[in-house]
């Protein structure tokens, strides 16, 4: 065997080493066997210690659990808690940067069905980084998703918390829009311009529901456009704005609506605006959202939710 031969295959030996010394990191403590979300069995460390999340909501989660000193990447736009703009970034949730995952040496990532590619998926699963991916499409899948990722993390008891905290407000507005008298008639504008709402099985299109009202975008289309005639048709009687881009101010976002005062909405002074940071991603605070919600579709409920 000639010394380069030799060479190639000591630093071939070292570099699978160092591979498996990383992206095997957590066999010392051992692996277990979990079913993730989406129905998939993955093999995840017995006690995770770097963990990529290539979600803002998941990053959120994980820091609600009080194991935030776990993460070691997140992708774009992951602001919340403030705590999680100090970690190191990998690319946005639809395009993370492989790379740059990779130099982070995670021996897990945390990823959702509808929010991260199959494809990317596959490929970090390919280079021996197990990834445990989330479903939530509906306040309890959220709760649901809370409790397993308490599992994963071993902060079972703070997820439990969570989910009674989240249960209770749930069960709150339930026994509201059971003796509600109506189900209002509701267009939910997701931001300035376009107009822009949300359709059947999106997480709005599920709080509208939850809190006793009939969403008047529902339909196929996930986030169909509307013009001023169509709402105009419409005549919803209850118009919520949520401005997801931000920079406007509460009166320039009602300021459209109310030169239309022949919708019923805007007869009754029933446009409000509300805090869109509630509503933008399937995490505990969702909960908080359906509980402003079902006060403003149902003032006189009794409780409003509480």
């Amino acid at each position: 065997m000639t010394m380069l031969i030799r060479c190639v295959l000591v630093i071939s030996l070292a570099l699978t080493l160092a591979w498996t010394g990383w992206a095997g990191a957590g066999r010392a403590a051992g692996f277990r066997l979990l079913e993730d979300q989406t129905g998939r069995t993955v093999q995840v460390p017995a006690q995770p210690r770097r963990i990529v999340s290539l979600v803002p909501s998941l990053t959120e989660i994980v820091f609600d659990l009080g194991r935030g000193d776990l993460l070691v990447g997140a992708t774009l736009y992951a602001d919340e808690p403030p705590a999680a703009a100090a970690l190191p970034r990998v690319g946005s949730y639809q395009h993370p940067d492989i790379e740059r995952i990779v130099a982070l040496r995670p021996d897990l990532c945390l990823a959702t069905r509808d929010g991260n590619p199959g494809h990317v998926i596959r490929r970090i699963e390919g280079l021996a980084i197990p990834v445990f991916a989330f479903d939530p499409r509906t306040l309890p899948e959220i709760v649901e998703s809370v409790l397993l990722l308490g599992e994963l993390l071993d902060a079972g008891e703070r997820a439990a918390e969570i989910a009674r905290e989240m249960e209770g407000k749930m069960a709150g507005v339930e026994r509201t829009v059971l003796v509600a008298a109506d189900r209002p008639t509701v267009f939910f504008q997701i931001d300035a311009a376009p107009m822009i709402s949300a359709g059947s099985g999106t997480f709005i299109d599920t709080l509208i529901t939850a809190a006793g009202g009939r969403n008047l975008a529902a339909g196929p289309a996930g986030y169909p456009r509307f013009s001023w005639e169509d709402i105009l048709a419409m005549r919803p009687e209850v118009v919520i704005i949520a401005s997801m881009a931000g920079g406007h101010t509460e009166e320039e976002l009602q300021r459209e609506w109310l030169r239309w005062p022949e919708i019923p909405a805007v007869q009754n002074g029933r446009v409000h605006v509300v805090d869109a940071g509630l509503f933008d991603r399937p995490v505990p605070r969702l909960a908080d959202a359906l509980v402003s919600l079902v006060r403003l579709l149902h003032p006189d409920g009794a409780g409003n939710g509480r």
